[in-house]
C-alpha cells in the first residue's frame, strides 16, 4: 500500500485549489475524481465541451479554465475516473479505477466532493422526462444535448435560473419557469441585503438573469404552491396552482426539470462519524469544522460546498485555505509565515460569502415541498412512500435509522442520497421533534458498489 503525504478527493473547485496550494508549499497531492474530466459540477467538461461560444455557458463557467489547467502540475498525481469506496479514520482510501481496486494510505486528506441537489419529491417526479436541474446541465455542457421541444423548469434557487438563461442562449424552447419560491419570502431577505450588498458581483448577475428571461418573453410563473408530473408511461404534462387559486393550470411538456436548491454531500463524513450540524438556515446536515476547515477526525479537512453551500469562488478560496492547513499540518510551513496570506484569503472569503444569508432567505423551500403527501414516492430505489414514512412513525420510529429497519428506506443503490433529507424531516415533523434531534442514515463503507472480486484484490494490495 502506497503512501501519500496529500489525498484530494474530488477535482471540482475546492479540490483543485487545494492542490494548486499544496504543490505550491512542496507536497506532492493525490487527487482523485470519479468523473472523467476534472471540473466538478459547475467547471464540467470545460476542456470538451460541444458549446464553444462563451456566451452560452457564462464567463463564471470559463473563470474555472485556470483551475483546471493547474491540475497538469507534474506535482500533482491526478486520477480521474477513479471513485472512492472506503475511507477510514486511520486515513486508509480505498479507490476503484475500472476493475482495478487499490488501497492507499494518506497522511491528511481533504475531502472536496461538493453538493448534491436538495431531493424535490412530487407526484409523478419519477416519471421518465422528470430530471434534476443538474442533470440537464450536465448534459448541456457535456455533450450538447438540448430537447427539441420546450421545456419546463420548476423549483427555485439560482442553479435553476441559469439553467434558463443558459438554455435560452442555445436556442432551446422554454415553455415555462415555475417559481415556487414563497411571496413572504421576499420580504423575510429584504433585511439581509445591505449584507448581501459586500458581494453586489453575485446580486446583480441574478438581476441581470431575470432581466435577460424576461427581455426574452419567457413564461415565468411566480408562487406556485403546488407541482405534479402525468402521464402515461412517460412525462406527457405538467399541473400546477399559484397561491390561494384552486385553479389548476396545464402545460404539455416531454421534459420536467426539477431543482430546489443543493445541499452539502456528507455521505462520506458521515460514514467516518464526523460531528455535524443541522443548519436552520440552509435546511441541511454540515461537517463541523474548526477555523482550518479541520474535521473533529484527525487529518481530514472538508472544503468548498461538501462542507456548507458557498458557491464556486468561495469553494475556491475554501480549497486553498484547506491547502495551507495541510501544508501547515504536514510541517511544509509555519503558521506564523502563513498569517498576512490567510488572514487576507478569510477576508475575501468573507466578502464572498456574505450573499449567503441572503440567498439561503429568499430560495428557502417551503415546507409542504419538503413534506410531500402520502402517496408521494420519497425512497425511489426502494418504492417507499411518505405515507409509509409517516406510518413508521405512528408506530415509535423516531429516526431514520429505525426506519430504514423497517421499510428498507435508503438501502438502495442510492445509499440514502435522494431519500434521506426528506425522511428525516418527515420524521420529524410526524413525532413533534427537531431535525437535529430526528438525525440522519448511519452510513457504511462501501460508498459505491465494489463486487467481491475487487474487495480481494484491494485486500492483497493493502497487505503489501
Amino acid at each position: 500500500m502506497t503512501t501519500h503525504d496529500l489525498v484530494i478527493l474530488g477535482s471540482g473547485p475546492a479540490g483543485m485549489a487545494a492542490a494548486a496550494t499544496a504543490v505550491a508549499h512542496g507536497i506532492t497531492a493525490l487527487v482523485v475524481d470519479e468523473q472523467p474530466a476534472p471540473g466538478g459540477q459547475i467547471y464540467r467538461s470545460i476542456e470538451s465541451t460541444p458549446l464553444k461560444e462563451r456566451r452560452i455557458l457564462g464567463d463564471d463557467y470559463w473563470h474555472g479554465k485556470e483551475l483546471v489547467d493547474g491540475l497538469d502540475d507534474p506535482r500533482i498525481d491526478y486520477r480521474p475516473g477513479t471513485t472512492l469506496w472506503q475511507l477510514t479514520r486511520r486515513l486508509e482510501v480505498g479507490l476503484l479505477q475500472g476493475e482495478q481496486a487499490s488501497m492507499v494510505q494518506a497522511r491528511h486528506v481533504i475531502l472536496a466532493h461538493g453538493a448534491l441537489e436538495r431531493p424535490f419529491p412530487i407526484p409523478g417526479w419519477t416519471l421518465p422526462g422528470v430530471m434534476t436541474a443538474g442533470s440537464g446541465q450536465i448534459l448541456l455542457k457535456s455533450a450538447g444535448l438540448a430537447p427539441s421541444a420546450p421545456v419546463v423548469l420548476a423549483g427555485c434557487g439560482p442553479l435553476l435560473l441559469l439553467l434558463a438563461v443558459q438554455y435560452l442562449r442555445a436556442g432551446i424552447p422554454i415553455a415555462a419557469l415555475l417559481d415556487t419560491t414563497p411571496a413572504g419570502q421576499y420580504r423575510d431577505a429584504l433585511p439581509l441585503l445591505p449584507g448581501a450588498l459586500r458581494n453586489a458581483r453575485t446580486l446583480l448577475k441574478g438581476l441581470g438573469l431575470l432581466a435577460e428571461l424576461r427581455r426574452a418573453g419567457v413564461r415565468h410563473v411566480r408562487h406556485v404552491t403546488a407541482l405534479e408530473a402525468e402521464g402515461e408511461d412517460r412525462l406527457e404534462r405538467v399541473r400546477w396552482q399559484c397561491g390561494n387559486d384552486p385553479e389548476w393550470h396545464c402545460l404539455t411538456t416531454p421534459l420536467l426539470l426539477l431543482h430546489q436548491g443543493v445541499v452539502p454531500n456528507t455521505q462520506v463524513t458521515r460514514a467516518l462519524d464526523c460531528a455535524h450540524d443541522w443548519d436552520e438556515r440552509q435546511l441541511a446536515w454540515q461537517p463541523r469544522r474548526d477555523a482550518w476547515l479541520a474535521t473533529d477526525v484527525e487529518g481530514i479537512a472538508v472544503a468548498g460546498d461538501a462542507g456548507g453551500i458557498v458557491g464556486a469562488k468561495a469553494s475556491a478560496m475554501q480549497g486553498r485555505l484547506a491547502g495551507l492547513g495541510a501544508a501547515i499540518a504536514l510541517g511544509r510551513v509555519s503558521e506564523d509565515k502563513t498569517r498576512e496570506e490567510v488572514k487576507r484569503l478569510r477576508r475575501d472569503l468573507a466578502r464572498e460569502t456574505a450573499i449567503r444569508p441572503f440567498l439561503d432567505v429568499l430560495y428557502r423551500p417551503a415546507a409542504h415541498w419538503r413534506l410531500p403527501g402520502d402517496d408521494t414516492l420519497v425512497c425511489r430505489c426502494e418504492e417507499v412512500t411518505a405515507g409509509e414514512v409517516r406510518r413508521m412513525a405512528k408506530q415509535g420510529c423516531r429516526g431514520p435509522n429505525q426506519t430504514k429497519s423497517f421499510t428498507r428506506c435508503g438501502m438502495g443503490p442510492c445509499q440514502g442520497r435522494m431519500c434521506g433529507l426528506t425522511v428525516s424531516e418527515l420524521l420529524a415533523d410526524a413525532n413533534g421533534q427537531s431535525v437535529a434531534e430526528t438525525g440522519y442514515y448511519r452510513l457504511r463503507p462501501p460508498f459505491k458498489p465494489i463486487t467481491l472480486g475487487q474487495l480481494a484484490t484491494a485486500a492483497e494490495d493493502a497487505s503489501e
